[in-house]
């Protein structure tokens, strides 16, 4: 064999191990428990959701999807982490995506993004959010509520789940709409707001429906007007925003699970073919429509197109609005 042909076989017996190398962490992935960290803490719609799939999503792959939860910042805290984890296939990011956007419009120097440090891997649903009251409020609908706000002369207090949120941002929008003022309280996620909401030491929220439910039900909150475009099959007495007179007020809020930048392809393939699977399961998507949750698939390269759109969309509601973090 003369020196050219050495060269060559040894060239292509090289190029043959990079890529049977790369394609091993695909091949016999997963071999240990998989980390899913997400921006808000337990017991929110986020993480409910979060678990709902997890569990089938552990027993397809074989190996344990554990929850992280990492509240804080608008869900800059835990986006954070999962952007800079090692991209092994071992974590993952389930992302209040609608959230995220708004934040990253509205942090000036956002450590970290979707569409740069992130993989998509599928869209998987959304959640609607509902403007609710503690009872004591003497308002049952939209009218009636802007006219007891109006009364208040800003000595109103109202919650969010959080500076940077989409419950935040709802709330800003809302107020701006009526030409009202109020005191502004955030929290840390749904579960750390709703207890002083339903004790009187906040009197509005805008809120994910999954979480709220419960305490709507129980008659510990009163619901006003859903933030969607159609009315929920949980409360049908319950109108949308531009049911209810407020025009172009509805929201899609979305979910959507991501990868650190790098994470092997093969790795992002399986994930997405497995949570395609669970998301179509009739049985699972009425599980969760009884929870407020709408289940819905997108791959992965939908779901770049989707996190692209509501960047951008957000970014120029945050820039009209002139809306700031407090």
């Amino acid at each position: 064999m003369n020196l050219l042909h050495r060269i060559a076989l040894s060239i292509t017996l090289s190029l043959g191990l990079i890529n049977l190398s790369n394609a091993a962490p695909d091949t016999d992935w997963p071999k240990k428990p998989i980390q899913m960290i997400l921006s808000f803490p337990a017991g929110g719609a986020s993480d409910v959701f979060a678990r709902s799939i997890a569990a089938p999503l552990g027993e397809s792959l074989g190996q344990a999807v554990v929850i992280e939860n990492k509240p804080g910042a608008g869900g800059m805290i835990g986006m954070t982490a999962a952007a800079k984890a090692n991209p092994d296939g071992y974590t993952v990011h389930f992302s209040a995506l609608t959230n995220q956007a708004i934040a990253q419009a509205l942090f000036s120097n956002a450590p970290v993004n979707l569409e740069k440090d992130f993989v998509s891997v599928a869209l998987v649903g959304s959640i609607p959010h509902i403007l609710e009251v503690n009872p004591t409020v003497p308002a049952k609908n939209m009218p009636e509520l802007i006219a007891f706000i109006k009364s208040k002369n800003g000595n109103f207090n109202y919650a969010s789940q959080g500076n940077g949120t989409l419950s935040h941002l709802e709330a800003q929008l809302f107020m701006e709409r009526i030409g009202a003022t109020g005191v502004h309280i955030p929290y840390k996620g749904s579960s750390f707001a709703l207890p002083d909401l339903i004790a009187g030491n906040t009197l509005m929220m805008f809120d994910s429906l999954t979480a709220s439910l419960p305490h709507i039900q129980s008659g510990k909150l009163r619901p006003i007007a859903l933030v969607s475009s159609e009315r929920s099959p949980l409360m049908l007495n319950v109108p949308t925003f531009e049911q209810d007179g407020m025009k172009k007020f509805d929201v899609e809020n979305l979910f959507a699970i991501y990868a650190p930048k790098g994470t092997p392809p093969g790795v992002v393939a399986r994930l997405e073919k497995e949570i395609r699977k669970i998301l179509t399961n009739p049985d699972f998507k009425n599980r969760l429509a009884n929870q407020g949750v709408h289940p819905q698939f997108a791959n992965s390269e939908k779901l770049t197109e989707i996190t692209i759109a509501e960047q951008a969309k957000w970014a120029k509601i945050v820039k009209a609005s002139n809306i700031k973090i407090d």
